[in-house]
Formats: C-alpha cells, sequence, structure tokens
C-alpha cells in the first residue's frame, strides 16, 4: 500500500465531518505510542511550554541518573537514547526556543556527568554536535534571544 502525500491527506479531512475527524484522531492514537504522546502535547501542554520543558527536565534528570558508568560503551548508548527522547520532544513543540532550552539542558548534564576531552572522542563528539546545532538555530533568532542564549553558551564552553 503506497501511502497518500500530505497534500492529499489534507484535502480529504477538509471533506470530513467532525464526528468522522474524532474517530479517525481516536484510531490514530491507538496505533503509536508517539501519536498519543503528540496528541497529548496538542490538547494539554501547548499552552504552557514552561511547564513542558520542566516535564522533560526532570525526565532528562532521572534518565541521567539511571546511566550505568561502568563503561563508555553504556554511557555512549543511554546518552544517545536521552538525545533521541529531547530531539523527539524538540519535534513535538516546533519552538525555537524550546529547542535551544533542552538542548543547552542536555550539554550541561551531559558536561556534569563527566569530562571526555581525550577520554571517549564519540561523546567529545556529540556535545560538540550539539553546540554546534545549538548555535546554528540561535543565530536564526532576534538579537536580544540571541545574546541570552549565547551567553549560557559561553557557560558551557
Amino acid at each position: 500500500m503506497k501511502a497518500a502525500s500530505v497534500r492529499e491527506i489534507k484535502y480529504e479531512l477538509n471533506t470530513r465531518s467532525h464526528s468522522e475527524l474524532l474517530e479517525l484522531c481516536m484510531r490514530l492514537s491507538r496505533f503509536k505510542k508517539e501519536n498519543k504522546e503528540l496528541l497529548t502535547y496538542l490538547l494539554y501542554e501547548v499552552s504552557d511550554e514552561k511547564a513542558y520543558i520542566e516535564n522533560i527536565k526532570s525526565e532528562i534528570n532521572h534518565e541521567f541518573e539511571e546511566i550505568n558508568t561502568a563503561s563508555y560503551f553504556y554511557i555512549r548508548k543511554s546518552v544517545r537514547k536521552i538525545l533521541r527522547m529531547i530531539k523527539k520532544y524538540i519535534r513535538y513543540s516546533k519552538k525555537k526556543e524550546t529547542e535551544i532550552e533542552l538542548l543547552i539542558y542536555f550539554c550541561s548534564e551531559l558536561k556534569k556527568l563527566g569530562p571526555f576531552k581525550g577520554k571517549n572522542v564519540s561523546l567529545d563528539n556529540l556535545f560538540k554536535r550539539q553546540i554546534a546545532s545549538i548555535e546554528k538555530t540561535v543565530s536564526s533568532m532576534h538579537e536580544d534571544l540571541q545574546y541570552d542564549y549565547n551567553l549560557e553558551l559561553n557557560a558551557l564552553k
């Protein structure tokens, strides 16, 4: 089965009634956890972005506490898992401020985990890539916000 394009889906949704749309959303929410998470964000958390960010930060804290520090293999694996989770939440929000705040928080927690300079190249590169991603996103924002976020970035470096 070939999936329809976004344009075709949008046209078809415009032709459906309210009750049919509700039924489609409910059916969609049954299939994947990510669909339910996105619907939860859109219905309950989109109005209070600060609380959403705080909830994610507490989840990040919990995940960093659970990291097995026995070897760099386990640390890398756990850190990548945390980063995938953060990227998923960023995709739900689609706000640059949320993205920057969460990535800065992730980098600060990673830095607290331990110094990796010279000890583990992949963790060091992951940290540098996230810093570069933050810098790229910050450069497209308003000047006042750029200044504030650049102060936080400089503290991380």
